[in-house]
C-alpha cells in the first residue's frame, strides 16, 4: 500500500514542500508518490490513504473537487478528513467563527448575484480601503485591493466576481504592509512555527520570511480558531494580522491545502513525517 500525497499538474507555483516530505517519509519506511487530484488516469477508488498537500487548482473545479474528496474519503483514509475539508471550502467559516467570538477581519459575504454597490457597501459599514476576493479562492486568485479613490474600478470588480461566485469584502488591514500577515502552522496537535508574508494581490508573487517566534496572543487566537477542528486535523494553518489596536485576527484558516512552510522548520517537518507515518502504519495494520 502506497500513501497518495494529492497535489495537481501543472502546480500553479512550484510547492517547496514536496520534495522535503517526500524525503522525509522515506527515511522513515512510508511508500509514498504524488498523485494529481484530477488525474483520470488515477485509480482513487482504490482502498488506501490520501494526504492532501498541493491541490491547488481546485478553487478553478470547487465541484468536481468536493465529488472528489467524497469519492477519496469513501475508498479509505483522508488527511485532513472530508468534514473538515468541505467544510473550509467557502470562506464562510469565517462568519462562522466570528459568531463563536474569535476575532476575525470583519467580512462581508455577498452571494451570487447580489445586487448592490461597493459604495453603499463601504459608507454603510464605515470602510475605507478594502479588499475583494472570491469566497472560494486561494491564494492571490482574483483578490483585488481597492482604495477610497478607486471606487469605479472597484464596482466594476465586484460586478464581475459577483456575477459567477460569491464574493468576500473586507477592509484593508494596513498592518500587513509593516508587522506583516503571520502564518501560524499547526501539526498534530502543535503550532511549530510561524513565518511572515508579506501582502500580495492578484498576480503576485509570495513573499515569506524565515521562521519567527508565535506570540502568545497570536497563538491564544488561532486555538481559539482551531477549537472546533483540533480533534480531527493532522495540519492546519491559521493566517493572522494585528487590527487598528495591535490585537491579532484572524485572516484565514487554512485546512485543505496550505503551504507549511516546512523548509523554514526542521521541528515542523519532523513531527509531520512522524505523525504521516505513526497514522499510516495504524492504517496498514488494520
Amino acid at each position: 500500500m502506497e500513501l497518495r500525497i494529492a497535489t495537481c499538474r501543472p502546480l500553479p507555483e512550484p510547492d517547496v514542500d514536496e520534495e522535503l516530505l517526500l524525503a522525509a517519509l522515506a527515511e522513515r519506511g512510508v511508500p509514498a508518490r504524488m498523485a494529481a487530484w484530477n488525474d483520470p488516469e488515477e485509480d482513487w477508488d482504490a482502498p488506501g490513504a490520501t494526504l492532501l498537500r498541493s491541490t491547488w487548482d481546485y478553487i478553478h473545479a470547487p465541484e468536481a473537487f468536493s465529488r472528489w474528496i467524497g469519492r477519496v474519503a469513501a475508498a479509505g483514509a483522508l488527511w485532513n478528513p472530508a468534514e473538515v475539508v468541505l467544510g473550509n471550502l467557502h470562506k464562510r467559516y469565517l462568519l462562522a467563527l466570528a459568531a463563536r467570538g474569535v476575532p476575525v477581519v470583519p467580512t462581508e459575504l455577498l452571494e451570487r448575484g447580489a445586487i448592490g454597490t461597493l459604495a453603499e457597501l463601504c459608507a454603510r459599514r464605515g470602510w475605507q480601503d478594502v479588499v475583494v476576493k472570491p469566497a472560494v479562492g486561494a491564494g492571490s486568485f482574483a483578490t483585488y485591493r481597492i482604495s477610497a479613490d478607486e471606487r469605479d474600478q472597484g464596482e466594476r470588480v465586484l460586478a464581475q466576481l459577483a456575477a459567477d461566485r460569491d464574493v468576500l469584502v473586507q477592509p484593508y488591514q494596513a498592518s500587513v504592509e509593516h508587522h506583516g500577515e503571520r502564518a501560524l502552522v499547526w501539526i498534530d496537535g502543535k503550532l511549530t512555527h510561524a513565518i511572515r508574508k508579506a501582502p500580495r494581490f492578484a498576480h503576485g508573487v509570495e513573499q515569506v520570511s524565515d521562521a519567527v517566534p508565535v506570540c502568545a496572543d497570536e497563538k491564544a487566537v488561532a486555538e481559539r480558531a482551531l477549537g472546533s477542528w483540533s480533534g480531527d486535523l493532522l495540519y492546519a494553518r491559521v493566517d493572522v494580522a494585528p487590527d487598528a489596536d495591535g490585537s491579532p485576527q484572524v485572516m484565514e484558516v487554512e485546512l485543505i491545502e496550505p503551504s507549511l512552510f516546512l523548509r523554514q522548520s526542521t521541528e515542523a517537518l519532523r513531527r509531520f513525517a512522524d505523525a504521516i507515518a505513526k497514522r499510516w502504519r495504524l492504517l496498514a495494520l488494520s
